[in-house]
């Protein structure tokens, strides 16, 4: 079974920059694609980034777009998102998971970590 950890969240003043990683353990993840999902307060969880399975294909969405950015390390197990020129906006908590899930998914989710935007 496959679990996820995500860390790196903080406050951070608008246009900083964060890096988010997410720990995956389990057999064969690095065969599947992943994918980082949001949260903000009082909304309904939402698509962000996925990258392929060997990381050469990556898809963003248009909220964030030019600023984030999704890779991954097989070797370490691991799945980055470089967030920069962050606003007040992108405030949210943020989860990875399989790049086939949904923000309606009900497996596979962490803890996620939180990011607030603020000055």
């Amino acid at each position: 079974q496959v679990q996820v950890e995500e860390s790196g969240g903080g406050l951070v003043q608008p246009g900083g920059s964060l890096t988010l990683s997410c720990l995956v353990s389990g057999d064969q993840w690095s065969t599947y694609g992943m994918a980082w999902f949001r949260q903000a307060p009082q909304a309904d969880r939402e698509f962000v980034a996925e990258i392929s399975w060997n990381g050469r294909r990556t898809r963003i969405s248009e909220a964030v777009k030019g600023r984030f950015t999704i890779s991954r390390d097989n070797a370490q197990n691991t799945v980055f998102l470089q967030m920069d020129n962050l606003k007040p906006e992108d405030t949210a908590r943020y989860y990875c998971n399989f790049a086939s899930a949904t923000p309606d998914s009900t497996t596979g989710w962490g803890q996620g970590t939180e990011v607030t935007v603020s000055s």
